[in-house]
């Protein structure tokens, strides 16, 4: 039986599982990771069953656990490392742009760092401060990383998959509001190549495009405007580098009108480059300004004021509004 009923975190497990069953250069290690299982559990049962030399705890610095997976890959090694929650991450920050974006260029391509850099990120499970960061654009404007963001468990188990077979390093944010969420997964499925976006709703009237932990409002939003009497596209990007120009600018040249949905801030952000990215390619098919709905440009909020920085359905239909309709 290849098809199984799996959440997110459950769907992640099963990828590193069959990744470090198939390859004993796989290794996974980071805070809490080993016998725990991790903070969500995603590495739960890795370590008995690969034993301490595979899945392992490491200390509490970040710069040292990406210092160390770097040595690891340029020799041979496939590791994957987890950061906890999006904002520890920030004192590994300089190890990831000056040695791990940047070996394979500065070798002219005789060393690879083959790196997954597993980060939990972004809102929505009501913690504060340093668990919450919408970090990608820190990531996505980096040359030499590939930036993921899945947003269901089957995209998870398949982009983890190729994210380990890379040779390239990748950066892969793992919503963690959509840990628990739950569908079937083909077990067996061929690995998607990292770079792909996917059109995971048809529509006429305009395109929603996301990532990650915005999927499920855009998604929310299209069926609560079709009860409206309007047909909204919802694409999602799944890879935020490489970006997949083709379909995006396909989707959006077929409606002519585009929201983005993101929860990082919107100010220099990937939102941003998206909507100089597909104005360029798709002026003239663009009855509309593309407009964007994103956390607000400020520091994230405590909990119970989370739901205010968080895209919504509203905010998101109020957007559709917004994009210059004419009625005949």
């Amino acid at each position: 039986m290849t098809h199984e009923k799996l959440t997110m975190a459950q769907a992640l497990n099963r990828a590193l599982r069959g990744a470090m069953a198939a390859d004993p250069a796989v290794l996974m290690f980071g805070e809490d990771v080993g016998p725990l299982g991790g903070v969500f559990r995603i590495t739960d049962g890795l370590t008995a069953e690969f034993g301490e030399d595979r899945c392992f705890d490491t200390p509490l610095a970040e710069a040292g656990i990406v210092g160390f997976a770097v040595g690891l890959a340029m020799n041979g090694m496939r590791p994957v490392v987890e950061m906890q929650f999006d904002a520890f991450a920030y004192p590994a920050f300089e190890q990831i742009v000056s040695h791990v974006a940047k070996m394979r260029n500065r070798t002219r391509g005789a060393v690879s760092v083959p790196l997954v850099i597993r980060v939990p990120y972004a809102g929505g499970i009501g913690g504060v401060e340093h668990h919450c960061d919408s970090s990608e654009s820190y990531y996505a404007h980096t040359p030499g990383l590939h930036v993921v963001a899945p947003a269901n468990p089957a995209d998870a188990y398949g982009l983890l998959r190729a994210a380990i077979a890379s040779d390239d390093p990748v950066v892969f944010l793992e919503p963690k509001k959509l840990y628990w969420a739950k569908e079937e997964v083909d077990l067996a499925a061929p690995v998607a190549p990292i770079g792909r976006a996917a059109v995971v709703r048809e529509g006429t009237d305009a395109t929603l495009i996301a990532y990650g932990p915005s999927v499920p409002v855009a998604l929310e939003a299209a069926e609560a405007a079709a009860a409206e009497g309007r047909s909204l596209q919802v694409v999602d990007l799944r890879s935020i580098v490489p970006f997949d120009d083709e379909t995006v600018c396909a989707a959006v040249r077929s409606t002519g009108r585009a929201v983005v949905v993101a929860e990082a801030t919107g100010f220099a952000s990937v939102s941003s480059e998206i909507v100089a990215r597909v104005t360029e390619r798709c002026f003239h098919s663009l009855a509309a300004p593309i407009r964007r709905v994103t956390g607000f440009d400020i520091p994230f909020p405590p909990p119970k004021l989370e739901h205010f920085q968080l895209p919504g359905v509203d905010r998101v239909l109020d957007a559709v509004d917004d994009l210059q309709w004419e009625w005949s």
